[in-house]
């Protein structure tokens, strides 16, 4: 069977990244190593660093197609089969062929020259690929005529990305390097736009990446591998609320670091059923601290830390986790291995474990915070273990005394183990001890042995004895360890409580996230705050939070396991399961802060709504300027003229007469439209502006709304082509004709303003593109504002309302309206409304449609 060539492709995400530069560089190093090697076809355009590498190297002239006059820019199919190079370039993969052409695609030829065997390095850009053009278009609003099949790309046995930065990119634009000097301003504004070029180029690197995973995955497969291969580096960093944890954290992003793309994910993970024993501080500490190194914190809950750590870990798809060697003293060790060597031996081949060292290894972790005054299940059973079978074992190891033996050394020895089953168990486990000892002394030890009765006197005392001091460790033992577990739990309370005010007092939290602490500290499925209504006695639910999609908060107390009034109309409700009382303290707290909070948030909109009053106040008072100052200057020149005209002591000729009536209506012109301007803002701080939505063309809004302006000051270019858009036709003309004639009154004579249309995506862009001084970028967010006036040019006055009404109106519309610098110098203000299908789609009642036709 003759062998099949192997085709190799440069992927760009935009024209112009250098995909024909690197595919001729790399012919030129083949050359050069002897290879046989043409060019099929290359289409430089006219880009002379690119043309200059054609030379040396051997091309195939392009066929003579009906009806042409010479060789086109096509490949000869026919002519390289005859030729048979090893290698031919062929340029622009999904190139559509002349008509009268071999094929109809040029990546149909392509397939020919690879099924005789010869080799082909070619060139294609992301938005060719047939799978991504609806997405290029979403993004660029360009619609990609000519595609290629994916499976034409991902059969490539080579594809090597040519990538360059946007600004890199716009740059080798802007100097002349991709385009022709007249097609620069046009490709920046619309194409070549940076968040374009970063969206396509972001892409270009999704789609190669993928296509590395399919070549890993078949990699493995031909070879038979199973085990899991982490290609991304993601790292598990275990948390226990304690100081090293920062250690930990910090080294984690000095691993990441090391390895492009690699994530960070910290868990904290927390007994079910028990208030947190980390320090809340540490953690509130940890998790600022993992957000500002760039990764995640999760908060866990699980009864067995190492199986929920592994757990998460492989859930995670991770490859390493990195763990704080532990605080544990030595003698802690006989309560078992310990978290990290647990999880470092039941990880597996697949997961790295790091034990790292910090300040606070083997200084003791402290008890954790009790839940109530118990001392948990593990160390219950063990202290009844130590007090049932330490004194049994005792008396099968020891033989039975001699006649002369001392009876209080035994005592002594059955004692000890009644002490610690006290200091393990607690009280009931070193009672119950004391009990069987005392039995097993007179039975085995007091004389006689082995009968009930007890002959020595001073054996009976040994045995009250003992079975006092027994009683009496017990207790004193069960009493320390309850106060020592409580005045834990009370330092976790205080430190979470300090905590949780300071964030709310310095509104750092908002409700959701305070719910979603309340939820997490008490390990609850749902927490949400309800209010009453006075009126009608009804509870609503202000603020929830869920652990999962499929948890529904508790709306009414009721539906709550757990429910904590705030006075006489607030609650805090958790649904999970039943708390104890000892942990409705804590979480009264929990809702007396969520209380205050939520009564904060509406203080807040409040001091909104104060400054927005504020605002009109302001606004009224310039108001009140612009009316003395600005009105009064048409005013003064309406009132000048037609006073010169009833004057009966000058006999005015027809053409001063003229120009009087001229100065009169131009004069009422200027204060219609301040008079209009300062109307429209009115309605819109009012809130009184409910435009009717319809679909119209843009041809028949602009043209009408370019009456106040000269004819030659304004370029008009609008493609018939365009989507109908949703909008008021009233408010439109009135924001076009705000915005052109702002830029008519900046822009330099013999400078006409541009006003050019273009689709974008599911929206419709208009550009209004001046060529005058422009505005700072210091400046620019006070361009909107009303009455500024930003550098007014001599040959215009006004109140400053013109852009403030036009985004105002913009914004009703559900459109944008902003500015941009102009390619060269200049402002270019940019309107952008929803096109009507879109709009269409919106909830009913949010657009007013009525049939449009299209033209004038």
């Amino acid at each position: 069977m003759a062998r099949r060539g192997e085709l190799r492709i440069y992927l760009g995400a935009a024209p112009g990244v250098g995909k024909t530069y690197a595919m001729l560089s790399e012919a030129h190093r083949r050359a050069q190593r002897g290879t046989d090697l043409v060019v099929g076809v290359v289409e430089h355009h006219d880009r002379p660093r690119t043309a200059v590498l054609l030379e040396g190297l051997e091309e195939v002239p392009g066929p003579r197609l009906p009806g042409a006059e010479g060789p086109a820019a096509e490949l000869d199919t026919e002519a390289v089969l005859r030729r048979r190079p090893a290698v031919a370039l062929v340029d622009e993969l999904a190139h559509a062929n002349a008509p009268g052409a071999r094929n109809e695609m040029r990546w149909q030829d392509i397939e020919e020259l690879l099924a005789a065997g010869i080799d082909v390095i070619s060139t294609v850009n992301i938005q060719d690929l047939a799978s991504l053009s609806d997405v290029v278009e979403s993004i660029t609003g360009v619609r990609q005529r000519e595609t290629v099949p994916d499976e034409v790309v991902r059969g490539a046995e080579q594809i090597e990305l040519v990538d360059i930065t946007p600004e890199a990119l716009r740059r080798r634009l802007a100097h002349g390097n991709i385009y022709p000097r007249d097609k620069i301003d046009a490709a920046l504004s619309h194409y070549f736009r940076p968040g374009n070029l970063t969206a396509l180029r972001e892409l270009a690197l999704l789609w190669t990446a993928d296509r590395v995973d399919d070549y890993l995955r078949r990699y493995r497969a031909e070879h038979g591998i199973r085990s899991t291969w982490h290609a991304r580096e993601r790292i598990v960093v275990g948390l226990t609320g304690g100081p090293e944890g920062s250690t930990l954290l910090r080294r984690a992003a000095r691993m990441a670091a090391k390895s492009s793309g690699a994530e960070i994910l910290a868990v904290y993970i927390s007994r079910s059923g028990r208030l947190s024993s980390a320090s809340p501080r540490e953690l509130a500490a940890q998790r600022t601290l993992v957000e500002q190194l760039g990764g995640t914190f999760h908060h866990v809950i699980g009864d067995d830390v190492p199986t929920a750590l592994l757990d998460f870990a492989r859930a995670a798809n991770a490859n390493q986790i990195l763990l704080g060697s532990s605080r544990r003293k030595s003698w802690q060790y006989v309560f078992g291995p310990g978290v990290g060597a647990t999880v470092a031996r039941e990880a597996g081949p697949d997961l790295d474990v790091h034990l790292v060292t910090h300040d606070e290894v083997a200084k003791g972790r402290g008890l954790p915070a009790a839940h109530g005054a118990r001392l948990g299940l593990a160390r219950t059973l063990t202290g009844w273990l130590i007090g049932l079978a330490g004194p049994v074992a005792l008396a099968m190891v020891l033989e039975a005394p001699d006649p002369g033996a001392e009876f209080s050394s035994d005592v002594l020895l059955c004692l000890s183990f009644t002490v610690l089953a006290a200091l393990t168990g607690g009280f009931l486990p070193g009672l119950v001890s004391a009990a069987v000892g005392s039995l097993l002394l007179n039975y085995y030890f007091a004389n006689p042995v082995g009968q009930w009765t007890i002959s020595e006197g001073h054996s009976i005392v040994a045995i009250v004895v003992f079975f006092a001091i027994a009683t009496s460790v017990a207790t004193v033992v069960d009493r320390s360890a309850r106060r020592t577990q409580q005045a834990a739990r009370l330092r976790a309370e205080s430190e979470t409580l300090t905590l949780l005010a300071g964030s709310v007092l310095r509104g750092e939290d908002t409700l959701a996230a305070l719910l979603e602490r309340a939820r997490e500290t008490f390990g609850m499925d749902a927490a949400a705050l309800l209010e009453r209504d006075i009126a009608d006695r009804r509870w609503a639910c202000v603020g929830s939070v869920a652990a999962r999609d499929d948890v529904r908060p508790p709306q009414t107390p009721k539906e709550a396991d757990v429910d904590v009034p705030v006075g006489d109309n607030t609650m805090l409700a958790l649904s999970g399961r039943v708390l104890p009382a000892e942990d409705r303290r804590m979480l009264a707290a929990f809702a007396a802060q969520a209380a205050a909070l939520l009564d904060r948030q509406r203080l807040k909109d409040e001091a909104v709504r104060a400054h927005k009053l504020a605002e009109g106040n302001r606004i009224r008072t310039a108001l009140l300027a612009a009316v003395s100052h600005d009105l009064r200057t048409p005013l003064a020149a309406i009132k000048a003229s037609v006073s010169s005209l009833r004057s009966d002591d000058v006999a005015w000729s027809a053409e001063d007469e003229a120009d009087l009536l001229e100065s009169i209506e131009e004069g009422a012109d200027r204060l219609d439209a301040l008079v209009g301007n300062l109307l429209d803002m009115s309605r819109l701080q009012t809130g009184t502006v409910e435009p009717l939505l319809r679909e119209i063309d843009l041809d028949e809004v602009v043209p009408g709304a370019l009456r106040g302006v000269a004819e030659e000051s304004v370029v008009l270019d609008i493609p018939e082509s365009l989507p109908f858009v949703a909008a008021d036709p009233g408010l439109l003309e009135r924001v076009v004709a705000n915005v052109v004639e702002n830029a008519v009154k900046y822009s330099p004579a013999g400078q006409p303003v541009l006003v050019s249309a273009s689709t974008l995506g599911n929206r419709v862009e208009l550009r209004v593109a001046d060529r005058g001084p422009g505005v700072p970028d210091d400046h620019r967010g006070r361009l909107f504002e009303p009455f500024q006036r930003l550098g007014d040019s001599p040959k215009g006055n006004g109140v400053g309302l013109g852009l403030a009404v036009a985004r105002g109106f913009t914004e009703a519309m559900h459109g944008t309206l902003d500015a941009e610098d102009t390619p060269g110098g200049g402002l270019t203000m940019v309107l952008t409304l929803p096109t009507a299908s879109v709009a269409a789609a919106e909830p009913e009642g949010t657009t007013a449609h009525a049939p449009g036709a299209r033209g004038r």
